[in-house]
């Protein structure tokens, strides 16, 4: 099957508006022969001035001719303005089409997938892969459209005076033709992808390393405990400066090949005179010295737009790298869970296929059960509960909410079924009403207020200059790790899932806002199935059922006492807890 022009896709993406695409061609090639009009009426004053000298006052004509050349220079002007009014029309719809396609696929896609992609790399796919065909369709193929009218325009005029100059005008143009194609063939196609890798890279690395300073600052780290990001900066570096070199002598020689016009002119006009000017050849070789730069205008417009039709290619694979990943299958037929039972059958997951992250894992959890995943890290608890909240899928097993595969469950009702308290709970810009209100968008303000009571969060909404109204993040308003912890579990009670998922919820808070988060999670937990991933093991003494994860497998289950007095794993990781804990205190006293 023959693979589509990149051209091609992004007219689908343009539709109808496709047509102001292509008369942006047309206008911007027809500005193109336009604009080389005055040439001619200044062609036409010097052979006048010529004709007349010395006697300058018979030239009667160059007041018109000027102003002839000025009239045309405008309209060429105006003409392409119109052109890229239409390119710039189609250009954004263009985009705009990219970025929501783009963007409706993501939300089609498990919810793990940005965390496993880097959410660096994908802003920058999403965002600048799409404003690069944007530059691409407003600019630079109108642009193409009239360095392709230019040289034909220009042919005929080189030729139509004097077809001797006109040849040799026409050398350096084919030089530097030749040494453009070795600066743009499918080697360079190559480099273009590994400097947007290297770009990629940078940005996926920099937002890591953003979201990481409150570490480095705490632990006061330098720069350098972000290795991988200052590995990255060194490989652009070094990438960069190898490229520039490596294309120095080729645009060396580019330059002084479109630039060296009027050596091989002076040269004419030095063997074409050696029995004497005539009138008639100065007037055409003044005109070709005039006119020639044109050719070196246009020779790097035609080298540029090249480069930038391989950065249109690479964008459109970076932007298929997302479409192609593949969605979360739904049912044809969606079933509803019959309670809020969790079931795993011989479940097996991996990554990156080739280590399981999880091996062969089954498990139940009875509605209304309090369970706990501890172990090392690197264990699978996160991705245990990942797989329960349906972020992915199992390569191998099944996982069941209420008796029913959740890839038998809608979307929407699994997102009503599991609510999830992430470790490092994040709120967006909008007042902390509309943040809770996020979990159920038609809530009443009452409803939002018994849940910012339930999770225990009215001693921050007091402390705020305009109550729940306080937009976040504006005006020096900011909440801790351990409120902003509170204000998520104010809007998981306000959905009122009836299974929910804490993933080391306590994690960032201090001791006063630990308290509260724990009585909010008390609250939470009431009539529903609660898993609970904790590290700190005295938040687990009180689940129904503890299971301890190690190396991707169940190594244990039961409640506290049973494990502590089996003596396995968790009889171990909870001496090691008691111990550091009581190492904590003997240090502050």
């Amino acid at each position: 099957m023959k693979k589509q022009s990149n051209l091609s896709r992004l007219m689908q993406y343009a539709g109808g508006h496709r047509y102001f695409t292509y008369a942006s061609w047309v206008l911007s090639a027809l500005s193109a022969l336009i604009a080389l009009v005055p040439f001619w009426y200044i062609w036409r004053m010097i052979q006048e001035v010529l004709q007349v000298m010395p006697d300058f006052d018979k030239a009667q004509n160059l007041a018109v001719n000027g102003w002839m050349a000025v009239l045309f220079a405008v309209v060429a002007v105006l003409v392409y303005i119109a052109g890229l009014m239409c390119s710039h029309v189609a250009a954004f719809r263009v985009a705009t089409n990219i970025r929501c396609e783009a963007m409706r696929h993501i939300v089609k896609l498990p919810l793990g997938f940005v965390q496993e992609f880097g959410s660096g790399k994908l802003r920058k796919i999403v965002n600048e892969s799409s404003a690069a065909t944007e530059t691409y369709l407003a600019h630079q193929l109108p642009d193409k459209a009239g360095a392709i009218a230019t040289p034909c325009g220009l042919l005929v005029l080189l030729l139509a005076f004097d077809w001797r100059l006109g040849l040799l005008s026409l050398i350096p143009v084919a030089l530097g033709f030749l040494i453009m194609m070795s600066m743009t063939g499918s080697k360079m196609q190559q480099k273009m992808k590994e400097y947007q890798d290297a770009l990629d890279d940078m940005s996926n690395e920099a937002v890591e390393y953003v979201r990481g300073i409150p570490v480095v600052k705490t632990f006061g780290q330098t720069v350098f405990s972000f290795k991988k990001f200052k590995d990255a900066i060194d490989r652009y570096g070094v990438w960069v400066i190898a490229y520039t070199k490596q294309l120095r002598t080729p645009m060396l020689f580019y330059t002084a090949a479109i630039n060296g016009v009027f050596v091989f002119l002076i040269a004419a006009g030095l063997l074409f005179t050696r029995d004497g000017v005539t009138n008639e050849f100065l007037l055409n070789l003044l005109f070709y010295i005039i006119i020639t730069p044109v050719i070196s205008l246009t020779l790097t417009k035609i080298m540029f737009q090249s480069e930038n039709a391989m950065i249109v290619n690479d964008a459109l694979e970076r932007i298929d790298s997302v479409l192609t990943l593949t969605p979360l299958s739904q049912a044809a037929v969606p079933q509803s869970p019959k309670d809020s039972s969790v079931t795993l059958e011989d479940v097996r997951f991996s990554y990156d296929g080739k280590t399981d992250a999880l091996k062969h894992v089954s498990l139940s959890i009875r509605p209304g059960q309090t369970v706990a995943f501890v172990g090392p890290s690197g264990g699978g608890k996160t991705t245990l509960a990942n797989l329960i909240a349906r972020f992915f899928d199992p390569q191998e097993g099944r996982v069941r909410i209420g008796g029913v595969d959740i890839r038998d469950i809608s979307k929407t009702q699994l997102m009503d079924t599991v609510s999830y308290v992430f470790q490092d709970s994040k709120l967006i810009k909008a007042s902390i009403l509309e943040n809770v209100r996020l979990a159920k968008p038609d809530a009443g303000r009452d409803e939002v207020m018994r849940a910012l009571k339930a999770a225990q969060c009215m001693d921050i909404v007091e402390k705020l200059p305009n109550g729940v109204n306080t937009v976040i993040g504006t005006k020096g308003v900011y909440l801790s790790g351990g409120e902003q912890q509170r204000i998520a579990i104010a809007r998981v009670m306000l959905k009122d899932s009836p299974i929910v998922i804490l993933d080391e919820a306590t994690a960032f808070a201090d001791p006063d806002n630990e308290s509260r988060v724990q009585r909010a999670f008390t609250e939470l937990s009431k009539g529903k199935t609660v898993i609970m991933i904790a590290h700190r093991l005295s938040t687990v003494v009180g689940a129904d059922r503890i299971f301890v994860l190690k190396e991707g497998e169940i190594t244990e289950s039961g409640t506290c006492r049973e494990l502590m007095e089996a003596g396995g794993l968790f009889r171990k990781m909870w001496k090691d807890y008691q111990t550091s804990v009581e190492w904590k205190v003997a240090k502050e006293g």
